[in-house]
């Protein structure tokens, strides 16, 4: 760094009374000023005047992945009507929930969001007609700046047959005291219908958002399930939540299988206003971040809670990793909320796990079937249902 403290011999020649005068000390101070901002490499001058960008957080540098994200409206429920929304990495594979976004601490994602979803169909679940029409990105957990929100407030939506790009950073652990950002998260529309979104997350516009740390061991599989109104898990309850075709079983929202000892991964989200349970038959897991256990320390391996139900409310996620079928075998094992009127109203699903071989093992009993007048979320629930998958 260049120093602004100069030597008697090096001083520019200057008339003693000039720089005793006030005129004098005012080129001094700028004189030292520039010094310091040269020999700082601009940083002075870049911190002063704001110039943090507002695109990206700070630590984001610049993007290192880019994504092509689209927000389409798909079929309508077949037994309500209701309305269908979606993201998809290509218009035609658009889905409820959207694609899991993974992202490693450190990492900086660029997504372009673009609004394919019909100005009919927006008008239609808008609330207030001087609502703007748009569709929008937000995400929890990670770090963005006010361009990428993804809220009405502060402009960062998207209007209809136009594209935005939202800057996401996962940053890490640091020695300021941040925490990081490695978690089990979940991303959503907060625009459609109105300022918080709840119509845009009633008609599927959300999906599952996975940070991990440096060295974190990868599953096999994930699925998202997301626990919300109207007993549904995905948006779906019971038999048309759990859709497997049992002759060539793929995994997907309504299909949750693994093989035996696969390691499988659950981002669970709460959507919506009632409180839920997540319990999974045959299987446990730790009350850790990943549901794992990783290292050989006895003593703190041995302090962790292992625990087979976890409470979820309304914007909670939180992930597990267990392996499938561990010392219970192959089997249909239900995924369910422990509410008992909730799962008896059809909030369950399975995963079903397969053999050494990949064959669907047989089942035991009659499969369970929704009670009467159920099945997918009602149009009712636009305004007030959250939920997942398709």
């Amino acid at each position: 760094m260049t120093s602004v403290t100069e030597s008697p011999g090096e001083r520019p020649a200057a008339p003693a009374r000039f720089l005793g005068s006030s005129a004098g000390r005012a080129l001094m101070v700028v004189v030292v000023l520039l010094a310091t901002i040269g020999g700082a490499g601009g940083l002075a001058l870049a911190r002063d005047s704001g110039a943090r960008s507002a695109e990206r957080p700070e630590g984001c540098v610049a993007p290192d992945r880019r994504v092509q994200l689209y927000a389409v409206e798909l079929p309508r429920d077949p037994a309500t009507n209701q309305i269908r929304l979606g993201y998809g990495l290509t218009p035609q594979t658009a889905s409820y929930p959207g694609p899991t976004m993974e992202m490693i601490e450190g990492e900086c994602l660029a997504i372009t969001l673009h609004n394919q979803v019909p100005v009919a169909t927006l008008e239609q679940l808008r609330t207030d007609p001087t609502h703007p029409l748009g569709v929008s990105l937000h995400a929890h957990g990670i770090k963005y700046t006010q361009q990428s929100d993804g809220t009405v407030h502060s402009g960062s939506y998207v209007p209809p047959g136009a594209s935005r790009t939202y800057t996401w950073f996962a940053k890490p652990r640091d020695s300021r005291g941040s925490q990081g950002t490695a978690g089990y998260w979940w991303y959503h529309d907060h625009t459609v219908g109105g300022p918080h979104g709840t119509q845009g997350l009633g008609a599927g516009l959300f999906g599952g958002l996975v940070v991990r740390r440096q060295g974190d061991v990868r599953p096999d599989r994930t699925y998202v399930t997301a626990f919300g109104d109207r007993q549904t898990i995905n948006l779906r309850r019971s038999q048309d939540a759990d859709k497997c075709d049992e002759a060539n079983p793929q995994p997907g929202p309504t299909c949750m299988i693994a093989k035996i000892g696969e390691r499988i991964e659950f981002i669970v989200i709460g959507i919506g206003n009632d409180m839920h349970t997540f319990h999974l038959h045959g299987h446990s897991w730790a009350d850790t971040r990943t549901g794992m256990v990783e290292g050989a320390n006895k003593a703190l391996i041995d302090s962790i809670p292992i625990i087979d139900n976890r409470t979820l409310g309304p914007g909670d996620s939180f992930g597990v990793q267990v392996l499938a079928g561990d010392s219970v075998g192959p089997g249909h094992w239900m995924l369910h909320c422990h509410m008992q009127f909730h799962s008896d109203q059809g909030m369950s699903t399975m995963l079903h796990v397969l053999d050494e071989n990949g064959a669907m093992p047989p089942h035991g009993g009659p499969v369970p079937t929704a009670p009467a007048g159920s099945g997918s979320a009602t149009a009712g629930d636009a305004a007030a249902t959250h939920n997942n998958h398709r």
